[in-house]
């Protein structure tokens, strides 16, 4: 299990291959029958308004702590192997990779159910703060959009 807070551009690509090879160097190949990976970016628009940057705060140490808490439980509820989850902070602008999950396991089945709860979760109950930029100044967001 590997969470990572990332201030600055990060490519989801190259840390799922990274992660992949660590997992294989630790429990070696063949172990994994299924990957699932979400990613997702940074849109220029929410709630019909259109978003030219964004700010995402969080708390050093709580945040890292109950993201580790959020795969716990997903290594808890589903057969899951590894997890990995990479999420940025700090300045973000449109296109952005902004968020990766990636969860590992012996059926898809699993994989792809352990990764929707994470990034739910995460969504949901992980500290985190967005600041959005538009024309009309920065406003901090009250909700998340939904699923």
């Amino acid at each position: 299990m590997a969470v990572y807070l990332k201030n600055g551009l990060f490519d989801p690509f190259k840390e799922v291959q990274q992660h992949q090879q660590q997992l294989e160097a630790n429990i070696g190949k063949g172990q994994y029958g299924a990957s699932a990976v979400f990613i997702g970016s940074m849109r220029d628009f929410n709630e019909a308004r259109n978003v030219s940057s964004m700010t995402l705060e969080y708390y050093p140490g709580m945040t890292e702590s109950a993201l580790e808490v959020i795969c716990q439980e997903a290594k808890e509820k589903w057969p899951v192997l590894d997890t990995l989850v990479v999420h940025r902070v700090g300045d973000i602008q449109p296109n952005d990779s902004i968020v990766l999950v990636a969860v590992w396991s012996a059926h898809r089945g699993a994989a792809y159910d352990a990764n929707r709860y994470i990034m739910e979760a995460l969504k949901s109950r992980a500290p985190f703060w967005k600041k959005e930029t538009t024309a009309s100044g920065g406003h901090w967001v009250e909700k998340n959009t939904p699923a």
